[in-house]
């Protein structure tokens, strides 16, 4: 999934400089149907702002010319995937190993580890997911005590109190990430706020601001944007500078400094990760606790599997893997919010898919937010179903698309398993309300994120 994650704005930088000023000749998307450009500058850009989002653009791209379809950018065709049988033809010979990284690195105008080869790429990323693993293992009790010092605080509430999910699951998000990805250093409040600050300056742009322009069309904005990510730099090479020579791995950036990266290259990997890492964390963590208010069975269920795998002993690392149904209840809350709407690939040679051919260097987008609610692939496309993961139908078209399985990149692993933490101390010890008449939508921006005035209220369970 995440291989993909920040394509809704990363398209828009590659190709910007290419073809922004290339006239929309009246060729069509290689005999692909689609929309034809409304713009001589910009393509359907302006048609893609007026949905909303890139993610409601193409559902209804995909609704008017079926599953594979194409518009424009600037100067040049885009062709969308819109369903599992499209894009199994399409990842099966085309599935590269990095893009997450290297477009994450390209949006923030990083080079390191961009050109090494396939085999230096393949050990930057086995590096990569053995520093993610080591920290929790590291760092387990740690998240524990964060999860459970939050739980205590819900507790402590009156019955009919609502606590708001974006503000709370974020903050933990904060904390869990930068304590065990930078280690001691950010168990200082004051710490966490400044990092806080940048993180959101940062991320509120490569979000939306590129998408649109609109960033480039503000002085002020870039401006804003360009110290929060210098100042988060910063912060760091101090912190990679502060832990080096250190013997014990107990952080994410410890591990990469074990190996042989250049300081640069370990600033931007923990930029990678602590950027990614506290959204998706957070927003799995959001959008879970949300579903499980609304389904007492779902709660109900999940206690019991508490009760049958761990009893009266704490969840443990070593334990997760059993807890089967509450991977799917992360799995059908990945799926029923969308949680990674759009991804995409550079099509690096020629493709097919069906009886259309896609020439080289063609941008090919995976409509995710389309396939994860297509009726043709899941029964009741919009009903929080954990369920319907029981099927091995499911469980495949879900590891296809890169939410599970080999291909899960490791932000979404450490987020699977702080949510895992969060819903088993809570579900244990409390009961999950929705708060009446309230009305939950998303901002379907990089990450399906809740809109803030998102409410629960908690009981204590008896």
């Amino acid at each position: 999934m995440l291989d993909f994650a920040i394509f809704a704005v990363t398209f828009v930088i590659i190709l910007v400089g290419a073809v922004l000023y290339l006239y929309p000749s009246s060729r069509s998307a290689s005999g692909i149907p689609g929309l034809n450009p409304t713009e001589e500058m910009d393509g359907n850009l302006q048609d893609i702002v007026n949905r909303g989002s890139l993610h409601e653009f193409l559902a209804s791209l995909h609704g008017q010319f079926g599953p594979v379809a194409s518009f424009w950018f600037g100067g040049r065709p885009v062709v969308s995937l819109g369903s599992v049988d499209q894009l199994r033809q399409h990842i099966n010979p085309n599935r590269t190993t990095d893009s997450f990284e290297t477009m994450l690195k390209s949006l923030l105008g990083y080079q390191s580890g961009m050109g090494g080869g396939a085999t230096e790429a393949v050990m930057r990323k086995k590096l990569y997911e053995s520093a993610v693993n080591n920290t929790l293992e590291e760092n387990f009790p740690l998240l524990l005590k964060l999860v459970e010092e939050l739980v205590g605080k819900w507790k402590s509430f009156p019955k009919d109190q609502h606590t708001p999910l974006c503000a709370h699951l974020l903050g933990l998000a904060m904390k869990a990430v930068t304590q065990l990805a930078l280690g001691d250093r950010f168990r200082n409040d004051a710490e966490v706020i400044g990092f806080r600050k940048n993180h959101e300056a940062i991320w509120s742009e490569i979000g939306k601001g590129y998408l649109d322009g609109s960033m480039e069309k503000s002085s002020i904005r870039k401006e804003h944007y360009e110290s929060a990510l210098a100042e988060m730099e910063t912060v760091l090479m101090s912190v990679a500078k502060d832990r080096k020579g250190q013997r014990s791995q107990t952080a994410f950036v410890d591990a990469l400094l074990q190996s042989n990266l250049t300081e640069r290259q370990v600033m931007e990997d923990s930029m990678v990760f602590t950027l990614a890492g506290c959204v998706i964390t957070a927003n799995l963590c959001i959008w879970a606790v949300h579903f499980l208010s609304t389904s007492e069975e779902v709660q109900e269920k999940l206690h019991q599997e508490l009760e049958d795998v761990l009893g009266s002993e704490p969840v443990s690392l070593d334990k997760i893997p059993q807890l089967r149904y509450f991977q799917q209840v992360l799995n059908e809350t990945v799926r029923t919010a969308k949680l990674t709407p759009i991804a995409a690939q550079l099509q690096e040679n020629e493709g097919k898919v069906d009886q259309h051919i896609i020439p080289k260097e063609t941008l090919v987008i995976y409509a995710l937010g389309v396939v994860l609610q297509d009726a043709d692939t899941w029964s009741h496309p919009y009903k929080f179903d954990p369920d319907r993961f029981t099927e091995d139908s499911a469980r495949k078209s879900f590891s296809l698309l890169g939410f599970s399985g080999n291909q899960a990149c490791p932000e979404l692993r450490f987020a699977y398993t702080v949510a895992t933490v969060v819903l088993s101390t809570v579900v244990r010890q409390l009961k999950l309300h929705q708060v009446k008449g309230q009305v939950v939508e998303a901002r379907s921006e990089l990450v399906s994120t809740p809109k803030d005035d998102t409410w629960i209220t908690v009981s204590r369970r008896s």
